[in-house]
């Protein structure tokens, strides 16, 4: 009898575990919402093929009137504002933020990755040149293709359903996150880092694309916040994603008060003490899966080359 108990208890445990994981799509309730809401973490290393794999994720999107997402696409004007705000200002250049030596390696980096000069590009803010030559890494390496992410897949369907797509950044925030969220010199040595060590890079992104496709939110979020990362995606990044989630958190109150929304964001904002998800919860809402999953098996991928004297892992 004590046996068959404890057999059942350790049942109840692993299927309590097994429950815990798995989880991409989440159902929004209570605290005064009319209707329900659902978010649904995305990653744009994930081909939208994906999608047809969650279960339930077009019936609950065919429910909601409207898409909310962190910025919204064709927006002409945003676009400018982000062109322009990618520049250095006059005063200042690249060339005088490294040594001869590093910066001739930065530049063989972005000539590998866009074709040109660095000397045609140094007025671009490093941080922008950093995410150039992480989406050429990620092609090269992981197979990343833009026309096939999911990344913007669910408010391009909204657009031509007529749905309303809301963005919870303005221009300006958008603009922060992208270029001003770190000082210049902070900007240039991880411009240097990511050059002399992409393969930390790819290894960060292959952890958390398997960890995605698993829907383990809590675990990407270790990940990127363990000590062990020395990629230039690390704790100080994921503390502005959990200062912006406070304020996200304030402004989706009043679409979840009139409930039928699409949330879609990256999954990387969301698991965590910090996360969204946790936000919302301390907000009064009810957070609940929608589904349970079984977890998939890592999917394996080609090596990483040599690169920049280092030897691929």
């Amino acid at each position: 009898m004590i046996r068959m108990r404890s057999l059942i208890l350790s049942a109840l445990l692993l299927c309590t575990a097994t429950m815990a994981k798995g989880q991409l799509l989440w159902e929004v309730s209570g605290n005064s919402a009319k209707s329900k809401s659902y978010i649904f973490g995305t990653d744009r290393l994930a081909d939208i093929s994906f999608l047809d794999t969650v279960p339930n994720l077009f019936k609950v999107y065919g429910r909601c009137s409207r898409v909310i997402t962190e910025m919204a696409i064709n927006d002409m004007d945003a676009a400018r504002a982000l062109r322009e705000a990618a520049l250095l200002p006059d005063s200042a250049s690249l060339r005088g933020q490294y040594t001869q030596e590093e910066y001739s390696r930065i530049d063989a980096a972005i000539q590998l990755a866009i074709n040109m000069d660095l000397d045609k590009v140094g007025r671009m803010k490093p941080s922008y040149l950093t995410e150039l030559y992480r989406n050429e890494l990620l092609r090269r390496w992981m197979g990343y293709d833009e026309d096939r992410s999911m990344e913007n897949f669910f408010q391009t369907v909204a657009k031509q359903q007529g749905k309303p797509v809301i963005a919870l950044d303005d221009t300006g925030e958008a603009i922060y996150m992208a270029f001003d969220r770190e000082p210049t010199y902070w900007q240039c040595k991880e411009l240097l880092k990511i050059v002399d060590y992409p393969e930390r890079e790819i290894q960060l992104e292959k952890a958390l694309l398997n960890l995605y496709r698993n829907g383990q939110l809590l675990e990407m979020t270790y990940r990127v916040t363990a000590p062990d990362n020395l990629s230039t995606l690390s704790y100080s990044d994921y503390q502005v994603y959990a200062r912006r989630n406070l304020n996200w958190t304030k402004r989706l109150i009043p679409y979840l008060t009139e409930g039928d929304n699409f949330i879609c964001l990256n999954a990387l904002y969301l698991g965590g003490d910090d996360g969204l998800l946790a936000r919302l919860k301390a907000a009064g809402y009810k957070i609940r899966p929608v589904n349970r999953f079984k977890l998939l098996k890592d999917k394996e991928f080609p090596a990483i080359p040599e690169m920049a004297g280092e030897t691929a892992p």
